[in-house]
């Protein structure tokens, strides 16, 4: 969806005469390694300059990677 998006808005401005730009500000992004990583939206600093400290709350998650969860004794130094 984020590409057709970016697609049709690209098309407007290279044949229409629009010039809108996509905004991927509130676009999840995922990092794919073996751990893996995602963010939505801006990072706490940017937040904090934008909003101010006290308008700001923050939320974080950590998760074990599921292979993790299945395979406790390979991750404990057992085989």
């Amino acid at each position: 969806p984020v590409a057709v998006k970016a697609g049709v808005l690209l098309a407007r401005r290279l044949f229409g005469g629009a010039t809108k730009l996509m905004d991927y500000g509130n676009v999840a992004t995922t990092v794919f390694t073996p751990l893996e990583y995602g963010s939505v939206g801006m990072t706490e600093e940017e937040a904090i300059a934008k909003h101010g400290e006290d308008n700001v709350e923050v939320y974080m998650s950590n998760m074990k990677p599921l292979e993790w969860s299945i395979n406790k004794e390979e991750h404990n130094g057992v085989l």
